[in-house]
């Protein structure tokens, strides 16, 4: 298992609008800073993965601090679980898009 941090500013431009006067983090970002974070941890291009499955279990908002923790499942995917806290909020897996 290995472990990254994640902070997105709270003038990220993808919460403009995203919702006025209770701004959550999209989805789709999380996402993309996740597969991030995933090659930082294991040296492969973020291009190089997808995202098979994702389950947003609590909003993230702009200037939280997101524990990422990924496990190698069996067959290479990876799973990833992000947490504020004590509070999951985002789990997934990604696969290698060679495995694909």
């Amino acid at each position: 298992m290995t472990r990254a941090n994640l902070r997105l500013p709270a003038d990220h431009p993808s919460v403009e609008g995203h919702f006025p006067g209770d701004p959550i983090v999209p989805g789709a970002v999380l996402l993309d800073e996740i597969l991030a974070a995933l090659e930082r941890s294991h040296g492969r291009r973020a291009s190089a993965w997808a995202v098979k499955s994702a389950k947003f279990l609590h909003p993230v908002r702009p200037g939280d601090e997101l524990e990422i923790e990924f496990t190698v499942a069996p067959g290479g995917d990876v799973r990833f679980q992000c947490r504020i806290g004590a509070v999951e909020v985002v789990t997934g897996l990604a696969r290698s898009k060679e495995a694909a």
